[in-house]
């Protein structure tokens, strides 16, 4: 059984761990960080923990369980700032939408009997803007949180059973739990999350570039134009991480889709369009 949690980034993700966790309860107790104080002291009055800490490392050391919902390149900061002072008796897991860097850093730094385990999970949850006001109790209900462990991993007895008790809570939160590699997990991201966010994130910096000033733009972008660009309001800091470690699979996905635009923009006028429109069809009756 897990006591004692603290959750490292009480932004969107953070918090919502911490309100989904109350929501499927959890009756220990839950300590929260964050770079910012004022988002940790918002979790605070949400009731996603019971207390705000003023050092992530303390917040650690005291915790079984410790959650990392930072950006990726912190969150590597993190593992390697913990490893030397955690123990077997407790347990690491973060929320990253990028595995093989993580969990390369897993294997080399801990998962041994004399080290904290770790296990690397991802959420697939989110919205496009961040923040812990934007928080939300059922936020994982439904979705599938993935993991990614090492099957060369040899934790501690301890660290197996905390590794173990954290997946029944990701459950309990209303969350399904899938286990994938590491590789496999980047590769697949990148077609169904990171492929969605930079074409979102295109087309909306390309309309603004192209008619944002238009006044009759309010009244002719419909639906269309709000589901097609919602994602195009995620910040730089959210993205700049996953485009940087996940580089050469979202290059493979982008280049896909420039050419599958080419051959469209090529056969506007053929009947190679109609197959192309029942072909997307397909894929989404099948989903």
């Amino acid at each position: 059984m897990i006591n004692r949690i603290a959750i490292l980034g009480t932004g969107l993700l953070g918090t919502s761990v911490g309100l989904a966790l109350r929501s499927a309860g959890f009756r220990g107790v839950i300590a929260g960080w964050n770079r910012g104080p004022e988002h940790a002291e918002l979790a605070l009055s949400m009731g996603a923990i019971d207390s705000a800490a003023a050092d992530p490392i303390e917040a650690a050391r005291a915790a079984e369980v410790t959650v990392l919902a930072v950006p990726i390149f912190a969150t590597i900061d993190f593992m390697e700032r913990f490893a030397p002072v955690l123990g077997p008796d407790q347990l690491v897991t973060d929320v990253g939408s990028t595995k093989r860097i993580i969990s390369e850093c897993a294997a080399r730094i801990y998962n041994n009997p004399d080290r904290a385990g770790f296990l690397p999970g991802h959420p697939m949850a989110g919205k496009e803007r961040g923040g812990a006001a934007l928080a939300d109790a059922n936020l994982f209900r439904g979705v599938v949180w993935l993991f990614t462990p090492d099957p060369q991993a040899k934790l501690s007895p301890r660290g197996a059973e905390l590794a173990a008790d954290w997946r029944t809570l990701v459950a309990a939160m209303g969350a399904k739990t899938l286990d994938l590699d590491a590789a496999r997990h980047d590769e697949l991201v990148a077609w169904v999350s990171h492929l969605p966010q930079f074409t979102a994130t295109a087309l909306s910096a390309l309309l603004e570039e192209e008619v944002s000033d238009a006044p009759e733009l309010k009244d002719v972008g419909g639906r269309a134009l709000r589901e097609m660009t919602r994602l195009g309001s995620s910040p730089w800091s959210m993205w700049r991480d996953i485009a940087m470690t996940n580089t050469e699979a979202v290059e493979r996905a982008l280049l896909a889709l420039e050419q599958r635009l080419a051959h469209l923009r090529e056969n506007l006028r053929t009947p190679e369009l109609r197959e192309q429109f029942e072909q997307a069809n397909k894929f989404r009756r099948d989903q």
